[in-house]
């Protein structure tokens, strides 16, 4: 998927993804001491804002110029505009604006095995040591088991695969695990399986 792609699908009113952070994100994340973080393919910036909110500074690093739109306009309808910056770039060729940071944020980028071990090691990169790393995806066996995210193997991290990501890099490790969440559907909730993943910087 290309700029192209993500420019069109974000150019709606309303925001694809909603305007609210990601529950795992928040689950995890939310009573951290506040500092620098990189929302990395962080889209309209949901997560963003949510962390600006919560006193930290915030980088959205994303493809999509009109997403970082979006996400420009709702951190000033919450009044946060001071502590997010944009940062138009590929996932896997970036440079911050505030590295080196304490906190990076990988929220349903799926993307191939081969690219997300990419932009994943640029993003490790980019942090302190002690600083954390969290990810959140649709997971592998979302496709059997699940309901909703994409329907491409090639882009559904399993435990396994992402064992082996983050394995290879400075970190340690202190969970990668599926998680039971639920989609809405036409036909009401339905059952959905996310991988999560969380790391410290060596």
């Amino acid at each position: 998927m290309d700029k192209l792609f993500w420019d069109q699908k974000y150019s709606v009113d309303e925001y694809i993804y909603t305007t609210e952070v990601n529950r795992f994100v928040k689950e995890h994340l939310a009573d951290l001491t506040p500092g620098k973080m990189i929302d990395l393919a962080g889209g309209e910036g949901r997560n963003t804002v949510f962390f600006a909110e919560k006193g930290w500074q915030a980088e959205n690093i994303d493809l999509s110029a009109v997403g970082l739109a979006k996400c420009e306009k709702l951190a000033a309808e919450r009044n946060v505009s001071e502590r997010v910056f944009t940062t138009q770039a590929s996932a896997l060729d970036f440079e911050s604006k505030l590295a080196p940071v304490d906190l990076g944020v990988v929220a349903y980028m799926q993307i191939n095995h081969k690219d997300l071990k990419a932009g994943i090691s640029r993003l490790v990169a980019n942090l302190v040591p002690g600083g954390r790393f969290f990810g959140v995806w649709h997971a592998l066996e979302n496709l059997k088991e699940g309901f909703g995210g994409p329907q491409d193997p090639n882009v559904l991290p399993s435990i396994e695969s992402m064992s082996e990501i983050l394995g290879e890099l400075p970190l340690k490790v202190e969970f990668i695990t599926n998680r039971d969440g639920q989609v809405q559907t036409k036909q009401g909730l339905k059952p959905s399986i996310t991988l999560t993943a969380l790391a410290t910087r060596l």
